[in-house]
């Protein structure tokens, strides 16, 4: 029974305890005015029964209110208990919200630490990206301020270089050039003049007076010469042609680049002719010819392929900065290489000689040796003497008078230190075995196979030195 229901209960008993004591009181109204009773009581009971079906209506009325409560109740119900689930799940959402709330706080705490030196890099990047475009725009400026002074520099230097083009159309202006040209790379390349090359140096060959532009000296008394002629005149025209020119005009700048290699023919026949080689005392049958711009050699193999074999043909060497550069380094090189080889061959000849002396000088020595032991023998031959024959007199001399007393002599024990290095041998000794002093016991230590040595002279044993011819001593 829920509370619904007591509620009904309890407003039913009051109703009818209500209408119980209106009753009661009723009858006893009536009674004391003196009335019918069984009238009283009729009446009482058509109250009653009205009473009873008002409480019928009542209680109908009160169970239908009751259901509709109920059912009212069961829908809230429902509805709290649905409320409730919604507010569980709201709980929980809101938790598993702040839980994750709280995890992404985590991790991107942690990214953030992670990410603070990307951070620091990104700054540092952005202040050298706002430097670097504060200095493009200030080298912009700079830059449009060059191109301006390179426009002027480059219209300064047309002007120079149509000045130059009109100078180099004279021969003795040309050959100024080439002369200067040559002697700006073989200075290059690290040669001296009157040393290792000289300048129009006046020969006689087999075509008659020659007078080659530069003779450079190579190791072994050979030389070569360097012929620095320019053909100029026609490459100079082709190249105020633009190359990208048509129709009339790239029909004259092909023609032009033909004269051209016309004209470089004509020098390398010229220079063959002249045979530079027979005027030159063991050099290479070849002549170099300079040409001080490598877009005239260009040029020219360019236009006709086969004139650097048509040079060949005729011992001529077509040589650009760069080539000629090339080659006159690998003389030099040649030229330290040929300095170090005579410096070797010196030094090889002082230790050949300074070799023989020291052999000289260990003869020497080994005489000095052999001296100082024929005086130790001596020394000790004498010590011997004097112990067997003077001591023995001087004892019995000394038994008279002890108030002095001749001191005890002793021998050289210790003899010279032989020489044993193979080069300090004399000739006739170098590939002899020799003997090995033992100076801590005075032995003598000799090799298989080789002579006797007399070691008499270190024996300690000096009193029983035998005698010999050479050693009489003092008897």
């Amino acid at each position: 029974m829920d509370f619904s229901s007591l509620l009904v209960g309890f407003l039913l008993g009051v109703l009818v305890g209500a209408v119980a004591v209106g009753l009661l009181l009723t009858r006893r109204f009536t009674a004391t005015r003196g009335e019918d009773p069984a009238l009283i009581e009729s009446r009482q009971l058509a109250q009653l029964a009205e009473v009873r079906a008002y409480e019928e209506s009542l209680r109908s009325a009160l169970r239908e209110e009751l259901a509709a409560t109920q059912s009212t109740v069961g829908g809230l119900r429902e509805q709290i208990a649905l409320v409730q689930q919604q507010y569980q799940e709201v709980v929980e959402r809101h938790r598993a919200d702040q839980k994750a709330r709280e995890e992404r706080d985590r991790a991107e705490s942690r990214v953030l630490q992670e990410l603070a030196p990307v951070k620091e890099s990104l700054t540092q990047m952005q202040s050298k990206v706002t430097e670097l475009e504060s200095q493009r725009s200030l080298q912009h400026g700079e830059i449009t301020q060059q191109l301006k002074a390179a426009a002027e520099s480059e219209e300064r230097l047309r002007s120079t270089a149509e000045s130059l083009a009109s100078a180099l159309r004279s021969n003795n202006t040309r050959g100024v050039w080439g002369e200067t040209q040559l002697r700006n790379v073989v200075e290059a390349a690290g040669l001296l003049e009157h040393v290792d090359f000289s300048l129009q140096e006046s020969m006689t060959g087999e075509s008659g007076a020659l007078r080659p532009d530069m003779t450079v000296r190579l190791p072994g008394g050979k030389s070569i010469a360097v012929d620095a002629k320019v053909p100029f005149n026609a490459y100079l025209e082709a190249n105020q042609i633009p190359a990208t020119a048509t129709g009339a005009e790239a029909a004259r700048r092909s023609e032009l680049l033909k004269q051209h290699v016309q004209a470089v023919r004509s020098h390398i026949t010229s220079l063959s002719a002249k045979g530079y080689w027979t005027a030159l005392d063991s050099s290479p049958e070849l002549v170099i010819a300079f040409i001080p711009s490598e877009s005239l050699v260009s040029a020219a193999l360019e236009t006709d392929p086969t004139i650097m074999d048509f040079a060949f043909s005729r011992r001529v060497a077509l040589a650009s900065p760069v080539t000629l550069w090339s080659v006159l380094k690998t003389v030099a090189f040649t030229w330290q290489q040929d300095i170090l080889t005579n410096e070797a061959k010196t030094l090889f000849d002082l230790s050949r000689e300074l070799y023989s002396r020291l052999t000289k000088t260990a003869e020497h020595i080994d005489k000095l040796g052999r001296s100082i032991n024929g005086t130790v023998k001596n020394y000790n031959a004498f010590i011997g003497s004097l112990e067997r024959s003077v001591l023995p007199t001087a004892r019995k001399l000394n038994a008279l008078d002890s108030t002095k007393l001749i001191p005890t002599l002793t021998g050289i024990e210790e003899p010279t230190r032989r020489l044993t290095a193979p080069e300090l041998l004399p000739d006739d000794q170098s590939d002899k075995p020799l003997a090995v002093t033992d100076t801590k016991f005075g032995d003598t230590v000799k090799p298989a196979g080789a002579a006797e040595v007399n070691n008499a002279s270190i024996d300690p044993e000096l009193h029983q030195q035998p005698k010999t011819p050479n050693n009489k001593g003092f008897d």
